[in-house]
């Protein structure tokens, strides 16, 4: 049997098809903490190198980028990902946007109208923290849409994120998978530590009390709308160590492919060195 190609290795292991993995599990790479962060240490120097190559691109005229949405319950650690795994990176190449409940201002536009605001540029790498799937996640759970407006907004998502790829950018989408128990435990943790406590929001509580409704309205998302072109994938978030890794390890395969190029000089290289070596310091 041929061996498999290290290229895609983790974009397979939790490419979404059918059940989710065990949110404590780890399917694919380090299963210690110990391995996970000396393996997140190595993806950040080859994250690093890649997003250069990608804003470098970017900066001389290419087109292309990478867009990661991360959604996931609260407590999953969409905040946390972002800090520790784009914080890997240079910040000049990043576009973060976090997407709470729609503004007054807002909800007079449709509602990808706040999302194509925040998209990246070329060269970037976009990360959405919440996305445009929460306009079909709360809304759902809230009763808000019928199942004809549900079937609407899965058709507008899938064309929407096909313009995008027509575009040049590359969409990277990842549920954190957290299990109630740990997510109780991340929800007690902010209330008993006085630093964590500007984390908590009550009306957590309240989407907790709707959790089966949430992983139902989960799994319409990932069958309506996972494709060749952007699909699902479930990163096992119940341990951060873990979480942090398999993003970083997503978004190395991912730019890994698209192989990005730094940009030809428009000038002579040999030329320009001859010349610096005639120039002096004024005093």
């Amino acid at each position: 049997m041929a061996k498999k190609d290290d290229g895609s290795r983790v974009r397979d292991a939790l490419r979404i098809d059918a059940d989710l993995p065990d949110p404590g599990a780890t399917p694919v790479g380090p299963g210690k903490k110990a391995k996970a962060r000396a393996g997140l240490d190595s993806a950040g120097e080859r994250l690093s190198s890649l997003q250069e190559a990608l804003y470098a691109e970017g900066a001389g005229g290419g087109r292309r980028s990478v867009l990661l949405v991360l959604q996931g319950m609260d407590t999953s650690g969409k905040g946390g990902t972002v800090s520790h795994v784009l914080g890997l990176v240079n910040p000049m190449g990043v576009r973060y946007a976090a997407f709470k409940k729609p503004t007054a201002a807002e909800q007079r536009h449709h509602y990808l109208w706040r999302i194509r605001k925040q998209l990246p540029a070329p060269g970037q790498i976009g990360v959405f923290d919440r996305s445009h799937y929460e306009d079909i996640l709360v809304p759902r759970v809230s009763g808000l849409l019928t199942a004809a407006e549900r079937r609407r907004r899965y058709a507008e998502l899938t064309a929407f994120e096909e313009e995008l790829a027509e575009a040049g950018t590359t969409v990277v989408k990842v549920f954190l998978h957290i299990s109630p128990e740990e997510q109780l435990k991340r929800l007690k943790a902010r209330l008993v530590t006085p630093e964590k406590r500007w984390k908590y929001n009550p009306g957590d509580l309240d989407a907790r009390s709707h959790w089966p409704a949430y992983q139902d309205a989960y799994a319409d998302i990932f069958k309506r709308t996972s494709t060749a072109g952007a699909p699902w994938y479930a990163v096992p978030a119940d341990h951060k160590w873990y979480r942090n890794w398999a993003v970083a390890e997503l978004l190395i395969e991912t730019l890994a492919e698209l192989k990005p190029r730094f940009p030809e000089p428009d000038y002579d290289v040999d030329a320009e060195l001859v010349k610096l070596k005639g120039v002096g310091v004024s005093s």
